[in-house]
């Protein structure tokens, strides 16, 4: 039984693909046009109603069904009526725009796990290369390093899973079905291993859905995120940012061509790294990572968040710190896991409002941007499995 929302964009869709006579009588050419332009909003707004229906955190019960119902819906659509996709979430973009192979991808979600697992906690992303290699790496370098336990995988994201199964296939547990899924499979001995930067929401979502399936094993361990401990305030580092501040930083000089962060500082480049942001009260990690690069003596990196959240990692802010110390240059990295939606949109987009042109409107000469992600980095693969081996005992 089809739900009356699937009902009404099929019947949408079928209506758009027509152009309709009424009775008989031969329509003007004037009228035919307005009689097929009508059809065609009709049948685009109902795929948007559908990518709407899926553009949600929770998973419902309807959701595998919908999720087929939005993509054949789009399949129907001429080049036309795809480009008029728009609803509060959707656009064209959702199932047009080429993010990479998705079959390269392992959504590393099969049975058979044996006893001991260790679970890869994952906001998640719809991009599918930076998807294979940001967080695949990560987990790759799990199971090399650990090759005694199962490596399997969880996102957090239900939003980034229904949009990833409707495009492209592809099944990824959320944390709720790979906790079932361990369960089901005798899985005795749990390890977490959060991908997450810090402990932030991401990570309270993941402790909160953990308990309601903390009892069923035997043992349950979860390993620290990126950057380890919050810390009380902004000076607070530890190691684990001061190996992920120098990995990127290395690797940001590497890929900009510069010998060394001096030498770009000489030719007045700053380097710009653009964390998410957040409002929970782990924010204080971001102004912590600004102190870490400051101890560092990187005195042309600075640190920034798509949200604003602290305030001083702001645009506006950034792009003032920036000026002050005298940079008339900019490259652009993303500070974060995946290089997904916020790094080929908010920072290097085409829109005013991305970080890029908001540089450029400021009266940068040059603003560059790098799109990867820090999972591909293997200094920072390694810090994750030091984190799994600190409670396995390796």
């Amino acid at each position: 039984m089809k739900s009356k929302l699937m009902r009404r964009t099929m019947a949408a869709v079928l209506a758009g693909s027509m152009v309709f006579l009424c009775a008989g009588t031969v329509l003007s050419a004037e009228t035919e046009t307005e009689v097929t332009s009508q059809g065609d909003q009709a049948a685009a707004d109902a795929v948007a109603d559908l990518i709407d229906a899926i553009y949600v955190q929770e998973r419902t019960d309807d959701a595998d069904e919908l999720c087929r119902a939005a993509k054949e819906a789009w399949d129907n659509l001429t080049e036309n009526q795809k480009a008029l996709v728009e609803g509060e979430f959707a656009d064209p973009d959702y199932f047009g725009r080429d993010t990479g192979d998705a079959s390269k991808d392992d959504p590393l979600n099969a049975d058979e796990i044996g006893e001991k697992e260790i679970l890869v906690v994952s906001f998640g992303t719809s991009f599918n290369e930076s998807r294979a290699e940001d967080i695949g790496g990560i987990e790759k370098a799990l199971q090399a390093a650990y090759p005694d336990w199962s490596v399997r995988r969880a996102f957090t994201s239900q939003i980034i899973i229904n949009h990833i199964q409707a495009r492209d296939g592809e099944f990824i547990d959320n944390v709720d079905q790979a906790l079932s899924r361990a369960v089901d499979n005798g899985v005795k001995e749990l390890l977490l291993q959060p991908t997450h930067l810090m402990h932030g929401a991401e990570y309270d979502e993941m402790l909160e859905c953990l308990e309601s399936w903390s009892d069923q094993f035997e043992s349950v361990q979860i390993a620290e995120p990126l950057l380890g401990e919050v810390g009380t305030d902004e000076k607070t580092v530890n190691s684990d940012k001061e190996t992920v501040a120098s990995a990127v930083v290395e690797e940001a000089v590497k890929e900009s061509g510069f010998d060394s962060l001096e030498a770009a500082a000489e030719e007045k480049t700053a380097f710009v790294f653009l964390g998410h942001g957040t409002s929970h009260a782990a924010a204080v990690t971001y102004m912590q990572m600004q102190t870490q690069m400051d101890e560092l003596g990187f005195a042309n990196v600075f640190i920034g968040t798509v949200e604003g959240k602290p305030e001083t990692t702001a645009v506006d802010a950034v792009i003032e710190r920036v000026k002050d110390a005298g940079f008339t240059k900019v490259l652009l990295r993303p500070l974060m896991v995946v290089a997904g939606d916020h790094a080929n949109n908010d920072m290097a987009g085409d829109e005013e409002d991305s970080w890029k042109n908001m540089f450029l409107g400021a009266g940068f000469e040059e603003v560059l941007c790098q799109i990867e992600g820090m999972g591909r980095i293997p200094a920072i693969e390694e810090v994750y499995v030091q984190h799994t081996g600190a409670l396995i005992g390796e």
